[in-house]
């Protein structure tokens, strides 16, 4: 079994959403000479980064290393200091992208119902209302919704509300999804089957996936690679890649081959830990 390093980023193309991890696809998020300080503490000091089309990136790390920051750096809910971020070229204004918060509590609007926050990214855009409706029912389809979508945010479960962040996220068919430690506050039976439902969707269209995660298992199930970050100033530990078949189970995760692969990522992580 063989891991990478940052300098390992170039590979052929491969088809997005493709079982087998064994060539790293072109990039789609181009990161170069990133810096963020904040006050007189250096996060990121003229940080590279590729991040793959079409595949579920990771990021972990240690505690305070900017996993958060990140993201929301290249989703521009943060600016930068310096540096440059363009996706397969662009500039982030001239793509469509999804982002899930951790706080889904805060992050939907208690005055509207559920289906009209799932809607809302389309309504902005001047989508009829017909075709909204069809794109809600077609997510409620997709993620198996049990529950009414007529209730507001404040009469549903955690696990519900977080369903329907995503499903908002997901609603425009963004090239990109971002998701910031998205099973943070759910319970586990809730986490199991929102991760199922995220690998299927990323096999139906095989979007490109960026997730934030605490959790080493959960990490490593749900990627195709493991983006490991060092202790500020932050600079690319290593990136792993999680080889396993999909669709992933219960089963996976006592795999001798997944079993080593988190293995590494935690060796890597104690390593960066130390220094």
């Amino acid at each position: 079994m063989s891991f990478v390093s940052q300098a390992q980023i170039t590979s052929p193309p491969v088809e997005p959403g493709a079982t087998v991890n064994q060539a790293r696809p072109r990039s789609h998020i181009t990161i170069r000479g990133l810096t963020k300080r904040f006050a007189r503490k250096t996060l990121y000091e003229n940080f590279d980064l590729d991040l793959p089309k079409g595949r579920i990136t990771t990021v972990f790390g240690p505690n305070g290393c900017g996993k958060s920051t990140l993201i929301n750096m290249i989703a521009g809910l943060l600016p930068i200091d310096s540096g440059q971020i363009l996706f397969d070229g662009k500039e982030l204004r001239d793509i469509t992208f999804g982002y899930v918060f951790q706080n889904y509590r805060e992050a939907l609007f208690p005055w509207m119902r559920a289906r009209d926050n799932i809607a809302y990214p389309l309504r902005i855009r001047g989508v009829s209302k017909a075709e909204c409706n069809a794109r809600v029912e077609e997510l409620a389809s997709s993620f198996e919704i049990g529950f009414d979508l007529n209730l507001r945010p404040f009469n549903l479960s955690g696990g519900q509300q977080q369903l329907v962040s995503i499903m908002r996220a997901l609603a425009p068919n963004p090239e990109v999804l971002f998701l910031d430690e998205p099973f943070s506050a759910l319970d586990y039976e809730m986490t199991l089957f929102i991760r199922d439902r995220l690998q299927a969707i990323f096999m139906e269209t095989g979007i490109t996936m960026i997730v934030v995660s605490h959790d080493l298992e959960e990490a490593v199930f749900i990627a195709d690679e493991v983006l490991l970050l060092s202790k500020p100033p932050t600079r690319v530990a290593e990136v792993v890649p999680v080889t396993p078949l999909r669709p992933r189970t219960d089963h996976t995760v006592s795999d001798p081959e997944f079993v080593a692969i988190k293995a590494e990522c935690l060796r890597i992580f104690q390593r960066e830990v130390r220094r």
